[in-house]
């Protein structure tokens, strides 16, 4: 049976009206990249697909600009090098694509942001276990029940719901949240 319009808004709005649980956690990972960005760190981005394009965009919110002008702030996709995907890929298997450039890129301060909306993609799971191992910060924006990326993550933003459209909406709505409490909180 397909769902009407009415009932993907009706989910839709379900699950928002669930995400205020996640208040706390986002303003913890606001904190940890506003101290990252104000000593000299920059966020790094990863995911697959939908979290992939997810990554760009909030890249891009950083180092563009979210509402107001003001400086550009340092911000990586790590899905955006074709070229290095592919090369990496080929020579070293795909669940080495973030992994390798964020050992490149990465350096202590900076603050790894993993999307994932099974929380279980092996390629941003590698990624979170080398930031671990360079000493970066992670926070993780992930869905069902965090899978095993939650465990590697300082900030998991788990949304509670298992369809994957619904946790990209959710996704995209709080990593928006991030750039303007990160903003605020740098008095940008």
């Amino acid at each position: 049976m397909s769902l009407t319009f009415s009932d993907h808004l009706a989910a839709h709005r379900a699950l928002f009206d669930r995400l205020d649980t996640l208040g706390p956690a986002l303003q913890r990972a606001a904190a940890i990249c506003a101290d990252s960005l104000s000593r000299g760190g920059k966020l790094l981005f990863c995911g697959n697909g939908g979290s992939a394009a997810d990554s760009q965009h909030l890249a891009s919110e950083f180092v563009g600009r979210f509402v107001a002008e003001r400086r550009p702030l340092p911000a990586i996709a790590l899905s955006t090098d074709s070229s290095a995907l592919t090369a990496i890929g080929n020579d070293y298997g795909f669940d080495q694509v973030f992994e390798r450039p964020l050992r490149a890129h990465g350096r202590p301060g900076d603050v790894v942001v993993g999307i994932s909306t099974s929380g279980r993609s092996p390629n941003v799971r590698r990624a979170m276990q080398a930031a671990r191992e360079l000493g970066l910060a992670t926070v993780g924006f992930l869905g069902h029940d965090g899978g095993t990326i939650a465990a590697l993550c300082d900030v998991p933003l788990v949304v509670p719901d298992e369809v994957t459209a619904r946790i990209q909406e959710a996704h995209i709505f709080l990593g928006h949240v991030l750039c303007a409490e990160v903003e605020a909180l740098l008095k940008l």
